[in-house]
């Protein structure tokens, strides 16, 4: 009998208990008192019918008195039993001696069902309220009840279940190396303890969001050949103070048995947060108890020989020092965003299975995608192909993949009218993005620029293209950067002679790089080579850095004085390039206006025939 057969058994065995405890409770509670209720008289009938020498048998008890009467009077009166209520009569026994009655006591006394009963219908709402409530949330959170909750909820994997191997990673050779030479160790120990090696306690996977931390993880379980344990961090904590630390304790006695093991822990923070940044008020003590008995697992008293602990996490800057340190986790893997020979690795592994068109260059995929992860880089792909079946066609095509990367970046396109008038400030907002991008030498070529909003909330964007990674970035290359922003807000005013608040998020993206300009890189005269910002200011998750809090008013002061200045001469460089190439600046909003999307070439080919050569402007 298999376990859904028992489960079925089970089932069908605990209703009937159930429907059995429901006929008792019918027959003790609604038949029985009607049958009393049925054959009862008063005391006073009772009392005529001795008189009279009616009654046969008289049984006494403390709660009634039945009696039965004579066969002759039988037909008169049916049926021939009843009972009355008892009152204090003293003179009862020796009038029933007197009329010749044969009578008798009998103590009251429930019999084993009603006994049994009077027990279990006071206990049948609470094993109702049991198995409906708490039962039912114990399996919703992965126990299997009040006895397991201390249970780790740690899964073993092996390669058969994962699928996944290290060919099917892209872009991570690096890391792969380092993950190699732990499985390596597991199986062949002696090979590295006969020059003193020691097999790394920890191994911490960071890294930004989609980098393919946890698909290293599967994939070094389908590559290890020994017991791969896995569990998230948020299982260890639950809302009982001491599951955490209990569940942890016995993980790694399961790890222990299995030894040589890894045990992969993914999003570690959320177990593992520096105890320094918590305070008094905010203390978690389920949380800390939890930690300590991860630190103490990791590298207490007693040594955990053939444990390898695998952690993934893109917060490594709020983790406990403890936690990192020599001893625990050894070795730390930085997962960085794939170069651009990753990226046509990655895309060639996930097209594995899409069929493509002969104008589909994976290399060209490859160079313009630069800053994507690998997640955004499997998206594309699925985008691509989806949009290639609903245009019904049989491959699917450079023009998807184009499409499916302006979906990603900038979202669904929405079938929306704009008025002629805003249709034309977009025209020419969007044409002054494109047009300073052209001009200027330090940027990224334009690779198209559309007026169609979108659901991100643009009405338009330009979309450019690096042609390869970018590592560092020059002073001169970040001014260039802050007029393309204020391209559109230059195009409104030259236009125009006004402004729109269109280029609010221009505002914030060219304020982010001016003040990270003064207060990170240094790059202004006034401030000098200082750093005015906090160490933990900026992570993968994208936090804004904070400026430190120890500096005087009159350098916050400064640093404002330094944004502004460098924004507004940035602007000033978009006005006077548009104001002189005013033609090109015309052609390109005519040709938005008209067509709604404009390709880079187009607006490469209308900046070499209108526009002027851009003068170098002093900023």
């Amino acid at each position: 009998m298999d376990k859904r057969q028992q489960r079925r058994v089970g089932f069908s065995l605990g209703y009937f208990l159930i429907a059995l405890l429901i006929v008792w409770a019918i027959q003790a509670l609604f038949i029985q008192p009607f049958v009393v209720r049925q054959t009862e008289v008063p005391y006073s009938r009772f009392l005529e019918d001795l008189e009279t020498g009616k009654i046969d048998e008289v049984s006494l008890t403390d709660a009634r008195i039945l009696y039965t009467l004579k066969q002759e009077d039988e037909e008169e009166r049916l049926p021939s039993t009843y009972n009355t209520v008892p009152v204090e009569d003293p003179d009862l026994v020796q009038r029933l001696a007197d009329a010749g009655v044969i009578f008798s006591g009998e103590a009251l006394e429930q019999s084993f069902f009603e006994t049994l009963l009077s027990w279990l219908l006071p206990l049948l709402p609470f094993a109702l309220l049991y198995f409906f409530l708490f039962r039912r949330m114990m399996q919703a959170g992965g126990g299997a009840g009040v006895m397991s909750i201390g249970k780790s909820n740690a899964r073993e994997i092996t390669g058969e279940m994962t699928g996944v191997k290290f060919k099917d990673v892209g872009g991570l050779d690096e890391v792969e190396v380092e993950l190699k030479e732990i499985i390596e160790f597991l199986k062949d120990p002696q090979r590295f303890s006969r020059l003193g090696a020691k097999l790394p306690k920890g191994v911490l996977l960071v890294g930004p969001p989609g980098t393919g931390k946890t698909l290293l993880a599967r994939a070094t379980a389908g590559e290890a050949g020994v017991p791969f344990f896995s569990i998230s961090g948020s299982d260890f904590v639950e809302m009982f103070v001491g599951v955490g630390a209990a569940r942890v304790r016995d993980l790694f006695e399961q790890a222990k048995k299995r030894a040589p093991v890894i045990v992969f822990i993914d999003e570690v923070d959320a177990i593992g947060q520096s105890r320094a940044t918590v305070g008094a008020i905010a203390t978690n003590d389920e949380r800390e108890q939890t930690l300590n008995q991860l630190l103490s697992e990791m590298d207490g008293f007693e040594a955990n020989k053939g444990v390898v602990i695998m952690a993934a996490t893109n917060r490594p800057e709020v983790l406990d020092k403890a936690l990192l340190r020599p001893g625990r986790f050894d070795r730390q893997i930085q997962v960085t965003l794939p170069t651009e020979k990753g990226r046509r690795q990655i895309l060639a592994i996930h097209s594995q299975e899409t069929p493509l068109a002969d104008d589909v260059a994976l290399d060209r995929l490859a160079q313009i995608t630069a800053g994507f992860s690998g997640a955004d880089l499997a998206n594309i792909v699925n985008e691509a192909a989806l949009l290639a079946v609903r245009h019904d066609h049989l491959k699917v095509t450079m023009d998807d993949f184009d499409l499916a990367i302006e979906r990603v970046v900038a979202g669904l396109q929405r079938k929306m009218t704009l008025k002629p008038e805003v249709k034309k400030r977009v025209a020419y907002h969007e044409g002054g993005h494109a047009l300073v991008a052209q001009l200027l030498p330090g940027t990224d070529p334009v690779h198209k620029v559309s007026i169609i909003p979108t659901a991100k909330g643009a009405l338009g964007y330009t979309l450019q293209m690096p042609e390869e990674d970018t590592y560092l970035l020059s002073k001169a290359e970040l001014e260039q950067r802050l007029a393309v922003m204020l391209g559109g807000r230059a195009a409104e005013w030259v236009v125009f002679g006004d402004r729109s608040t269109g280029a609010s998020n221009d505002l914030e993206r060219a304020s982010d790089i001016a003040r990270r300009m003064v207060t990170e890189f240094g790059m202004t005269d006034a401030l000098g080579p200082v750093r005015y910002v906090t160490d933990a200011g900026m992570g993968y998750l994208g936090a804004v850095s904070q400026v430190r809090s120890d500096i005087s008013p009159e350098t916050a002061e400064r640093i404002n004085e330094e944004m502004r200045r460098i924004v507004e001469e940035a602007e000033a460089q978009a006005v006077k390039l548009l104001t002189g190439n005013l033609d090109a600046l015309h052609e390109v909003a005519r040709v938005l206006y008209l067509e709604e999307v404009i390709s880079g070439d187009d607006i490469c080919r209308i900046a070499n025939e209108k526009a002027k050569s851009p003068e170098p402007v002093a900023v």
